[in-house]
Order: structure tokens, then C-alpha cells, then sequence
């Protein structure tokens, strides 16, 4: 049987990372050519499968909809062949990501399905960092993050993993207090808990129970989740925090103050430096947290 004739792997090579980095300066700076040898193998590639995959205005090269088809028809392949080729040699290393994360995230959704991607790719190990100011540390310490943000900084590639709500979480005696229609005089006596990545999230939730003006007896701000539900299952303040957090957390000590429908300011994101995609842990992470819906 006759073999089947293959694109060359430099001109997949010059397509995928032009795609991944969405620039081919960029790309043409990660593999070392010069934008004309990048565009001369990515030429190659459009005249070995008949199609336009690229439109090009000036510097600017734009994926048409054949290069998207083609894309994503030729990347899970490169994986799966990255991946067999991983399995068979025993001359490659610990892939090793450093990952910075909040410890609520962390201890919810992330580590409980953790085992999946290791039996995935065995080779991959993380750092985990649950330190402060993750998003400013990515590029530096951190390969990448997962953060807590209205929405992360420009020059990072970013991916939403979620929309939230915001519920006001507390004891279950204390919500039998507080009864079920909100009064100003009997929460202005109270304590809240803010979480220092959430701070609009009070006054998101207390315009939408119809009491923007509302003044708590103290407000204590924490930088842990896990912290702040405990807290509030202690009956020591009312959490501020997100519908997910309470749902997860099925903690029977702990109830939702009103039925208000607050639509958080915030997000949970994955956090990268663009180049950073080329790397093989942070790609390997990143396409199986996208996938995985957690």
C-alpha cells in the first residue's frame, strides 16, 4: 500500500504557532525565522492542501474559515502525536508548571478532578502558589494563574471559566434572624465578610436587595474562601461570595440570606503570557482546563 504523502512538520509548525499566538511576528520570533521564511513555509502549507488558510492585509495575517477547519482538524492530531511520541521515550523530563491559584478554587474544583489530567499526561507535575497578586506575577514566578477578576490585564491571554451570582451566606439561626425580606435596621447591626479579590460585591448585592446606602456594624475582609465560610457557619458574619462557593461547599451550618439575583462583577480566568502558550506544561494545562468544564 502506498504511503500518504504528509505536509512538511515546519510548515504545520509555522501554522499552529501563528494560530496559538495570534500575530506571526510573534510567531516567526518563537521559531526564529524572519516574517517572509514564516510566510514562505505557511505558503508551502496553503499549496499542499489547496486552500487559502490565511488572508494577509499589510502585516496582518487573518485565519480564514478554511484555516480555522483546518486548525482545529489539525491540532488534536499534533497533540495525540505529541503525546504518543511522549509515551514511547524515556529520554524526556518532568514537564513542570508553575501555577498560581486561590486556595478555594484550588480545594473545590481544581484539585478533585486533578487525577484525570495526570493520567493524561503523567509527565506533567505543578508548583502550586496561593500567594497574593497572582495576576501580576504571572511571567515571572508563575507560567500561569487562575484568578479571581473583573477581567485580567491586557497583554495576557485569557480564558473565562465561569459567570457568577452573589449570595450574602451566613449560620443558619442567624438567616432565621434576619427572616426573609431585607431590613436595613436589623443588617446595618450586623458584620460582613468580604473576600479582598471580591470587594464590588457588597455593593453589587446590597443595591439589589434595594439598600445601596446600607452601613454595616464592621466589615472584616479575609483573603481566604475556605476562611470566610467558616466564618459564617460560626455565625461570626454574614459572606459575601459567590452562588458557586455555597453550592460546592454543602455545608448544612450555612444558608442564603433572601432570593436576591445579583450577577457578580467577577469571573473566575485562567491567566497566561501569549508566548507562554508554546510551552509545553502551559499548553497541556490549558487545553485540558478548557476542556474539562470544572
Amino acid at each position: 500500500m502506498a504511503s500518504r504523502r504528509l505536509p512538511p512538520l515546519r510548515a504545520l509548525e509555522a501554522f499552529v504557532r501563528t494560530v496559538r499566538l495570534g500575530s506571526a511576528r510573534a510567531a516567526a520570533d518563537e521559531l526564529g525565522l524572519s516574517p517572509s521564511a514564516l510566510s514562505r513555509r505557511i505558503g508551502n502549507l496553503e499549496e499542499f492542501v489547496g486552500k487559502k488558510l490565511f488572508t494577509r492585509a499589510r502585516q496582518a495575517m487573518q485565519l480564514t474559515d478554511d484555516g480555522h477547519a483546518f486548525y482545529e482538524a489539525v491540532n488534536p492530531q499534533l497533540e495525540a502525536l505529541a503525546r504518543a511520541v511522549e509515551s514511547q521515550s524515556e529520554n524526556l523530563s518532568v514537564l513542570r508548571l508553575h501555577l498560581g491559584v486561590l486556595p478555594l478554587f484550588g480545594g473545590q474544583r481544581l484539585f478533585p478532578r486533578l487525577a484525570e489530567l495526570r493520567a493524561r499526561h503523567p509527565l506533567l507535575h505543578i508548583d502550586i502558589d496561593t500567594g497574593a497578586h497572582l495576576e501580576d506575577r504571572v511571567g515571572d514566578v508563575l507560567d500561569a494563574a487562575i484568578i479571581l477578576s473583573r477581567g485580567p490585564s491586557r497583554g495576557l491571554h485569557a480564558v473565562r471559566l465561569d459567570y457568577n451570582k452573589v449570595h450574602a451566606i451566613c449560620s443558619r439561626d442567624l438567616a432565621q434572624k434576619l427572616g426573609d425580606v431585607p431590613e436595613e435596621e436589623l443588617l446595618s447591626k450586623q458584620t460582613f465578610l468580604i473576600h479582598n479579590e471580591l470587594p464590588e460585591s457588597f455593593s453589587a448585592w446590597r443595591a439589589e436587595i434595594g439598600h445601596p446606602n446600607l452601613e454595616p456594624a464592621a466589615i472584616d475582609h479575609f483573603d481566604s474562601g475556605q476562611l470566610m465560610l467558616e466564618a459564617a457557619a460560626q455565625g461570626l458574619g454574614i459572606a459575601i461570595m459567590h452562588d458557586d462557593h455555597m453550592r460546592r461547599a454543602a455545608d448544612p451550618r450555612l444558608a442564603t440570606l433572601y432570593n436576591a439575583t445579583v450577577e457578580s462583577p467577577y469571573s473566575y480566568w485562567f491567566v497566561c503570557k501569549p508566548t507562554a502558550l508554546e510551552e509545553r506544561p502551559v499548553r497541556l494545562f490549558h487545553d485540558w482546563l478548557v476542556k474539562a468544564d470544572l
